[in-house]
């Protein structure tokens, strides 16, 4: 069945202020999680990142706030507040933060 994040229910809410920076970590909050997928908010300070991997999801991956060096398949992209990319089921990718950085990360499972 999955869960959602239930003090947001209902509620109007600035996306960028639901994760705060941390000292050189990486921060994540859930505001969705069920079988279908997942949302989840992320913040990385300077330096911090997610190492290679891949996800049985397509992933769509917005900068909200910094500069993020996003791999995908290789192949690195430079992806700044505002913009997206999307990170397709089963391909190789990693993100790296090239500046105080926070992304919504929303994850679909691929059709079975």
């Amino acid at each position: 069945m999955g869960k959602v994040n239930q003090e947001l229910l209902g509620k109007a809410a600035k996306i960028d202020e639901l994760v705060a920076y941390g000292d050189g970590a990486v921060i994540s909050r859930t505001v969705i999680d069920k079988k279908v997928g997942t949302i989840t908010l992320f913040s990385f300070d300077a330096g911090q990142g997610l190492s290679e991997h891949t996800a049985p999801f397509d992933a769509f991956v917005q900068i909200l706030d910094g500069i993020m060096e996003i791999s995908v398949g290789g192949q690195p992209h430079t992806v700044s507040k505002g913009e997206m990319i999307i990170l397709p089921t089963g391909i190789r990718h990693a993100l790296k933060a090239q500046e105080r950085s926070k992304m919504l990360l929303v994850m679909i499972r691929a059709e079975e």
